[in-house]
């Protein structure tokens, strides 16, 4: 059995002007038109008007009853377990393989050492590394740097030849 969550509003209490809506019976009507399709929007179900009681103070010591007019909507709960259809997944296909040798994986070794891998200047060399991957990362662009640097001569280096243009006179 469905289990439902239920919400009470205010009823409007005076109406609202809209496009060809003419009179007060209109207004009142088309303010509780517009009310119930807001709710309808969010998948509110109206069910019914109710005129309840409401004690109220009145004074310092006094109260009194003021009867209010209230709209009760409905909705399914959400997440209700009756709500919940498990859905079958299909089987997975059979793959069928013209060969029936098992396929190789580049990398996969049968050793679980620390075998190196060939160098591709930007990975990790080592099949089981973590941090370390970061830091051979900069150690390699410190050298590329370095050689870098040892190639091209120095702005500073008196000794390194340099063509200047001679002073104009």
């Amino acid at each position: 059995m469905p289990r439902y969550e239920y919400k009470v509003v205010p009823a409007p209490s005076k109406g609202i002007k809209g496009k060809g809506v003419r009179g007060a019976e209109a207004r009142f009507s088309y303010a509780l038109q517009e009310l119930m399709n807001g709710m309808a929007g969010y998948g509110w179900e109206y069910q019914r008007a109710e005129t309840l009681p409401s004690l109220e103070r009145s004074g310092i010591a006094g109260s009194t009853t003021e009867w209010r007019n209230v709209l009760v909507f409905r909705r399914p709960r959400a997440g209700d377990a009756s709500e919940f259809q498990p859905e079958l997944l299909p089987a997975p296909a059979e793959q069928i393989e013209s060969d029936d040798q098992p396929i190789e994986m580049p990398y996969e070794t049968d050793d679980t050492s620390n075998a190196p891998l060939a160098d591709n200047g930007v990975e990790d060399t080592q099949v089981n590394a973590s941090v370390g991957a970061s830091l051979s990362i900069l150690a390699r662009a410190r050298n590329l740097t370095a050689k870098h640097d040892a190639e091209t001569p120095d702005q500073d280096d008196p000794d390194a030849e340099t063509a200047e243009e001679p002073p104009k006179t």
